[in-house]
């Protein structure tokens, strides 16, 4: 599904690998090895990740009472009315840890952006969910790419 862009030029895979961090279904679990294996530099693989999952977080916190109408908004017209499991799964570990732990989970639970939500739907400060969610991106960035790196470098030999 990505072979295209990994014919682009490196700038531009940059580009495309920072616009894939952005998107709100993806997150580094994906982008971080996928830059990797298309070649491009751990170190940049990583920072470029790291910044277009981190952006979303940011105009989630920013953004997010004008987000949280458009949810609910969005759930009425749908007719929902339940929580999905996403949100159950995410609500046991806030109760449980508050958001340190759901952003530290996040990124293998839900994902960032949704955690986010969540957390400040949760009624959790707007400043506390962006810190911890850098935190639990610089983590996690960080446990993919020496995964993938290493990883990859073990499967050839």
């Amino acid at each position: 599904m990505f072979e295209w862009i990994r014919e682009l030029d490196v700038v531009w895979q940059y580009a495309a690998l920072f616009l894939l961090a952005a998107a709100p279904w993806l997150d580094i679990f994906l982008v971080v090895p996928l830059g990797i294996v298309w070649g491009l530099s751990p170190v940049a693989v990583s920072i470029i990740g790291f910044a277009g999952n981190f952006l979303m977080v940011l105009l989630i916190g920013l953004f997010f009472t004008r987000i949280s109408a458009w949810l609910e908004r969005r759930k009425v017209k749908q007719g929902r009315t339940a929580s999905s499991k996403k949100e159950t799964r995410a609500r046991r570990v806030w109760e449980k840890y508050g958001v340190p732990g759901l952003a530290l989970v996040a990124p293998a639970l839900v994902g960032t952006d949704i955690a986010a939500v969540l957390a400040l739907s949760f009624g959790s400060s707007r400043r506390w969910v962006i810190g911890w969610m850098a935190v639990s991106l610089a983590v996690w960035t960080v446990v993919m790419a020496v995964g993938s790196v290493y990883g990859l470098s073990y499967a050839t030999q």
